[in-house]
């Protein structure tokens, strides 16, 4: 009980002779010890209902600790260091252009004392930025964007939106690749936002069609700076309906618009359609059956083929097991000079067949990373080239060879077809006999017979020089020419088929191209590689197109009908190979070989998962 009275004791002279002390330490204790003299500079209603309100004004001032040397002059307030209570909006605002430009928190939040929550209200925001970009914002204002702050919805981007609040980076060189990414960056935020767009009645296609033309993917892929962004066909500021005459995009301006990019432009390449939908019938029927018609072509190949290939496979696994058990019971047929090697192609066979093969591999090393931009691993082979014009210029040497060795394909036949030609007769002669290319009705047979043998119901089917898939394979080249070939010579020299043709062919080139490519990777990767080098008696590879060199017994057993044609016609003999190539040229260009299979397989594993894990539909 003596130690609570001790206690209440010391209490209370504390507080009598403290307060006494504060007192005459002149400190600074309240706002109304500053009001008394900055009462016509500051209200204290206002400042009491500002967002600063509850604070003293030593929470700011904070080196103002003695009132008479302040009122004496010898006590003056320093810069305030908003810091201490906004670290977040300091540390963004440090590295700013503002701040660069000495351009502090009190530039723009100038009423400090009278400071009111924001809200979100943008229109706030976006009157401060006028303030100094006065000539960016009366640009602005009139825009679709403008107009919507300004009537309410602050859904609609405003300068904060796009620059930021307080980390407002420099834009810089309009062909700087941070520059050319902020162009589109800051439109795909809120235009890739279904939600919000379905919510403000736009049509959300804009940022799904962009990234999947040739400019987005670029994007996507980190070169903006090589191809148009969302600004430079929209601009800024000034973004109007298409119908507007000062929009960019009005067709009286699209001529010029285009031109930026594309100095050659016209009235025919500007009806290209830059936000295309493909999927989209009503609005894109040219697209829409564009791409249905190239998506059945591929599932209607890719189904046929890959079926046989899949029976091909299990029945080769059968004859393999039904030849072993043959040669363990000792009734193998053994055929003479089993290994007496013949010469199926010639040297300028092999030549053309390692320029097919080098083309393929560079258009195909350089083409798929486009096709599926949006994929990591497309990222990392685009910069492991060095770059996307590096590889579109890779790309361009692969078309260049392509259209070689298809000139030289085109002669071989011309000769073959025209040389000597005695009568229209021999023309037909040659073009449907058993050393020509084109399909005949023997060919429906042997695929016949084929299947048949798959399903266990009839012989193998004997073969003469060449074999259906083989036909296919040779016919497919000039299909792919006119559907590649054609449609990437528009993709490269879009100005030159821009000034005759409606622009919208280029939209049509392109999912013919990326579809057509598809359709070729995959169905080398897949079924030529099973054809040639991965069926059962062939694996791991077949060499013949690179030495040209076939063994007697192959011969018989594949292409016995040729065989027995030869020996009829008393030319087998020519056909003997003297001398085998040697061993050095076997090591390259097995080597060679072999790389290409590897490659294939690779890029065809990084496809599979682009449409599986990745995401990526046709």
């Amino acid at each position: 009980m003596r130690t609570t009275r001790l206690l209440l004791a010391v209490s209370l002279l504390f507080l009598l002779f403290g307060s006494q002390a504060l007192a005459s330490s002149h400190l600074i204790s309240g706002p109304e010890t500053c009001l008394e003299c900055h009462d016509d500079v500051i209200s204290a209603e206002e400042f009491s209902a500002s967002v600063h309100g509850m604070n003293g004004c030593v929470a700011c001032h904070v080196e103002l600790t003695d009132v008479e040397l302040h009122m004496e002059g010898e006590l003056m307030p320093e810069p305030v260091r908003c810091v201490r209570c906004h670290k977040k909006e300091t540390a963004e605002h440090y590295s700013s252009v503002h701040k660069l430009n000495e351009i502090d928190c009190a530039s723009c939040h100038s009423s400090i004392h009278t400071q009111m929550a924001w809200k979100g209200d943008k229109r706030i925001a976006t009157d401060k930025c006028a303030e100094c970009h006065d000539e960016a914002y009366e640009i602005y204002h009139q825009s679709v964007h403008g107009k919507a702050i300004q009537a309410g919805n602050m859904d609609s981007a405003a300068c904060l939106d796009c620059h930021n609040l307080h980390e407002i980076n420099e834009i810089g060189d309009p062909a700087d690749h941070d520059t050319r990414a902020f162009h589109s960056d800051v439109c795909q935020k809120c235009h890739a936002d279904a939600e919000l767009m379905a919510k403000n009645g736009v049509y959300n296609i804009a940022v799904e069609t962009y990234l999947t033309s040739y400019h987005g993917k670029n994007y996507a892929l980190g070169f903006p700076e090589l191809v148009a962004g969302c600004a430079d066909c929209h601009t800024s500021h000034s973004i109007l309906p298409h119908t507007d005459p000062k929009s960019s995009l009005h067709p009286d301006n699209l001529v010029a618009t285009c031109a930026q990019c594309h100095e050659n432009s016209s009235a025919q390449f500007i009806k290209y359609y830059a936000h295309g939908k493909m999927t989209d019938r009503e609005n894109y029927p040219i697209l829409y059956y564009t791409y249905v018609s190239m998506t059945g072509l591929l599932l209607g190949t890719f189904a046929i083929f890959w079926i046989h290939t899949l029976m091909w496979m299990f029945r080769g696994f059968v004859e393999n097991r039904e030849k072993k058990a043959a040669l363990i019971a000792g009734t193998h047929h053994a055929i003479p000079d089993a290994h007496k090697i013949y010469r199926r192609f010639s040297k300028l066979h092999i030549v053309l067949h390692l320029l097919v093969i080098t083309s393929f591999l560079l258009l195909s090393l350089t083409g798929i990373p486009l096709k599926f931009a949006e994929q990591e691993w497309a990222v990392v082979l685009m910069n492991f080239y060095g770059g996307a014009p590096v590889a579109a210029f890779v790309h361009r040497i692969g078309a260049v060879i392509t259209f070689v060795y298809f000139s030289a394909a085109l002669a071989m036949s011309a000769k073959f077809l025209f040389y000597r030609l005695q009568s229209p007769a021999d023309f037909f002669q040659r073009l449907f006999g058993p050393e020509s290319l084109c399909p005949n009705l023997r060919d429906v047979r042997d695929a016949t017979a084929m299947v048949r043998w798959f399903l266990f119901l009839g012989p193998k089917p004997n073969f003469d020089r060449w074999t259906y898939w083989e036909k296919f394979d040779f016919l497919a080249v000039f299909w792919g020419m006119f559907a590649i070939g054609g449609s990437g010579l528009m993709l490269w020299f879009p100005e030159i088929f821009g000034a005759f043709l409606p622009g919208w062919v280029f939209n049509v080139a392109t999912i013919i191209h990326s579809d057509e490519a598809l359709l070729a990777t995959g169905f080398i990767f897949t079924v030529h590689f099973f054809n040639t080098h991965g069926r059962p008696e062939k694996f791991p590879m077949d060499f013949v197109i690179f030495n040209g060199e076939l063994p007697k017994e192959e011969f018989i057993e594949e292409r016995g009908d040729q065989w027995k044609r030869y020996q009829e016609e008393g030319i087998l003999e020519d056909y003997v190979k003297e001398k085998p190539s040697g061993v050095a040229y076997d090591f390259f260009i097995k080597g060679f070989g072999f790389f290409a299979v590897f490659t294939g397989i690779a890029l065809l594993f990084l496809m599979v998962y682009a449409f599986t894990a990745g995401g990526h539909h046709l």
